[in-house]
Order: structure tokens, then sequence, then C-alpha cells
């Protein structure tokens, strides 16, 4: 007698993150009274991520912000590259710099004389370094020219007028016009030896950089007058190399020995400021590290929060599976529960931070007036504001992260909701 039954296929369950699915893992998101204490956790969870991920991008933003201000400001002011004489005085430093700025990449070559001295008014008095440079190399550094806060450059080459930055200036007590006394230590050469060297000087412009270094203690001297007043006879301390792009600066050193034509020493600004942006790097990098650990304990917790959920969901989990329900559908649900979690956390946690870096400079002003305090002294940090600058490639990194984290953190509940038997889970209700 041949066989009538009517094989039927093995039931395969709901298609993977199906509304019903989806249904389930929104509602163990909230809480009941009885459920309290794992909602807490979940909570703690949220709050983590949210934290960390917004403080990871706040810092980072900072740390960008500060090295790209420092950077700018040291660069705009400095050299990208500082040519100085060998074996003889650099007393054909027209010829040279002409020849140096001729070159492709190269934006400008400023001969310039540098020495320190004191200056001093009726009221204080304060080292500072005197840089003598013409009037046509000192307009064409925007840091300078686009930052004069008092009196003009005007005839600068013509006359024996002085700029100072604003902090020299407060700090002495001078305004545009008024008198400024420089003492060098080595003056005219007497029968008693070499005397200082005391001038009393206009104060022609005052300018405002922005870093407070610079502001309190550069000097700008008409480049004639300069090498009069340090004894340079008829030459320059170096040649300030101004390039088109900073990271170039190993490519054209050859370029530039050569048209030089000339002994001369060569140093580029990764040289004179290695240990500050070493030092910088080195702060950016164990930041990262230590506030990525924000995330990874909130990542914890949402593995803590879901083990405690399904010990809770047992019963539940028992009845979905002997109503037809896959290992793989419970471990779904329980993945977008936990990854919920995380997602959201990070989403908000990217839109604190975000808020917060565009407002940055308010936010310090309103602390600091709500405590009383200076939170970001220029003295310290040689700033006059906090900066903060955004950069794409890590902020997508951090919100990379957290996300990897959080969805790593569901794993293993997961995994352990699939593999729960429902007779042992049922044998004791």
């Amino acid at each position: 007698m041949a066989d009538t039954r009517i094989e039927r296929p093995e039931p395969t369950g709901t298609r993977p993150f199906s509304p019903f699915e989806w249904m389930l893992s929104l509602r163990y998101l909230r809480a009941r009274r009885k459920e309290g204490f794992i909602s807490v956790i979940a909570g703690f969870s949220f709050l983590g991520i949210v934290l960390g991920v917004a403080t990871l991008i706040i810092v980072m933003a900072v740390m960008n912000g500060f090295r790209q201000e420092l950077l700018g400001k040291i660069l705009g002011l400095n050299g990208h590259l500082l040519v100085q004489p060998m074996e003889s005085p650099l007393t054909d430093y027209v010829a040279v710099a002409q020849r140096i700025a001729a070159l492709k990449g190269v934006r400008q070559a400023v001969p310039l004389v540098e020495g320190q001295a004191l200056a001093s008014s009726a009221y204080n008095a304060s080292g500072v370094l005197v840089r003598g440079m013409s009037e046509k190399d000192l307009r064409s550094l925007p840091s300078i020219a686009q930052n004069i806060r008092g009196g003009s450059l005007e005839n600068f080459d013509a006359g024996q007028g002085l700029a100072i930055g604003r902090r020299l200036a407060d700090q002495l007590s001078l305004r545009a016009g008024d008198n400024i006394t420089l003492v060098a230590p080595r003056g005219a050469v007497t029968p008693m030896g070499t005397s200082p060297r005391i001038k009393v000087y206009k104060v022609a412009a005052v300018f405002e950089i922005g870093m407070s270094e610079y502001d309190g203690a550069f000097v700008f001297m008409p480049l004639p007058e300069a090498q009069a007043y340090f004894n340079r006879q008829n030459d320059v301390n170096a040649i300030e190399v101004y390039i088109d792009n900073p990271d170039d600066v190993a490519e054209l050193r050859p370029a530039i020995i050569a048209a030089a034509e000339r002994p001369v020493y060569v140093v580029d600004w990764r040289q004179r400021n290695a240990t500050f942006f070493n030092a910088l790097q080195v702060e950016r990098n164990v930041m990262f590290l230590i506030l990525t650990l924000i995330v990874l304990v909130a990542a914890l917790n949402i593995v803590s929060g879901l083990i405690m959920l399904v010990k809770d969901k047992g019963h539940d989990i028992a009845v979905l599976r002997t109503m037809g329900a896959t290992q793989g559908a419970v471990m779904r649900i329980f993945l977008i529960t936990g990854a919920s979690i995380g997602v959201v956390g990070t989403l908000v946690g990217l839109l604190l931070g975000v808020v917060v870096c565009l407002n940055i400079e308010e936010i310090r002003r309103f602390i600091s007036w709500l405590t009383s305090t200076e939170l970001f002294s220029p003295e310290l940090y040689y700033l006059s504001k906090l900066p903060a600058q955004m950069n794409v490639g890590e902020t997508s990194s951090v919100v990379m992260m957290a996300l990897v984290l959080s969805l790593l953190a569901t794993l293993y509940p997961s995994w352990r909701a699939a593999r729960l038997d429902p007779v042992e889970a049922l044998r004791y209700e």
C-alpha cells in the first residue's frame, strides 16, 4: 500500500530582523517594575557610551585645534627653514635671498638680524627678542600685518620706530607713539671693555598675534637699524625661508642649499620644534587610549545588563522556542536589544560632541565666569582662546570604534540566550 503521508518542510522561522524580532527587542528595552535594576544598568551603559564618545570627540578636536593653532602661529612668524651662514658672515644675503626666493615652492626668503635686549619704560622692564626686518618683509607676514592694534607700519624702514607685541606694550604701559628703551649687552668697544648699548626708540606699531609668548617677547626693528644696533657689519644672522607647503621641507632642503651657492646650515621647523610637537603627539595618543576606556567600560556594562536580562527572560525565551522561534531569532532579539543601546548612545554622543566643539569657547567663558577662575591661561597654553578643530577621519574612527565595541559586547549574551534549553528553563516554572 502506497504511503499517502504528505512531506511537510521543516519550519524555518521568521526572516532575519523581522518586525517580530524588533518588537520584542524594543519591548525588552522598556523597563517594568521588577526589571528596574536591569534598566538602571542599561541606562548607565547608554550614559557611559554617550559621555565616552562625546569626550573622545571633544578632546581630539581640542588637541587638533591646539596643535593647528600653535603650528599656524609659530610658522606664521618663523620661517619653515632657517638658512644660517658657515665659515664666513652672510654679507651677500641679498643675492642669496633672491636665488632662494626664485625656487619653485618657495614663497619668500627673508634676511633678518636677531638679538636679545632688555626693553624698559618708566614703569617696567622685560627681556625681549629683537628682530631686524625690512618693511616689505614685515608686511608680507599676515600674522603681523593683519593684526596691528595700534599705530602703523607706514615708513617703517625710514624711521627708528619699533613694532612691539600687545602683551609687552601692556606690561610696559606703552602705546603707539610712546618711547621705549632698549639695552643690549654688547655695544661699543672702549678701552675699558665692551659697554652696553642703550638707545631710545618710538613705538611705531603694536601687534597682537594671539600667542602670548610672541606678543610678550618679540620686537621688530628696521633691518638697517638692527644691523647698526647689534654691530652687524652689513650682514645678517640668517635668512628665513617660507614655503607653500610646510610638509615639503625635506624635498626643498637640497635645492635651497644648492641655491645658496655658499656654505650654509639649514634647519627646518620640524627640527626647531621637534620636542614640542612630539610631546603634543604623545599627549594626544595617551588621552585617546585613556578615554577609550570609558567606552570600553560602557560596553562591559552592556554585557552585564544583557546577561541579567537573559537570566530574567529565561521563561520567555523557552516559550518562544516552543512556539517555533529558532536559535537565530532569539540571538537576534537580544543582539538588537544590546546594539540599540550602543548605536543610539553613539549617535547622541556624536551630536553632543559636535555641539560642544562648535561652542567650546563660549562654554569656556561661561564656566570661567561661573567659577571665577581662568580655565585656559594664555601664559600656560600660549594661546588666547580655546581652539577646537574636528577631523572627519578621527571623528569617524571614534564612532566606528564605539559601534564595534557595542556590537561585540552583545555577542556573548545573545549567544547564551540562543543556547538556552527550553526544557531546563520550564522545568521549575
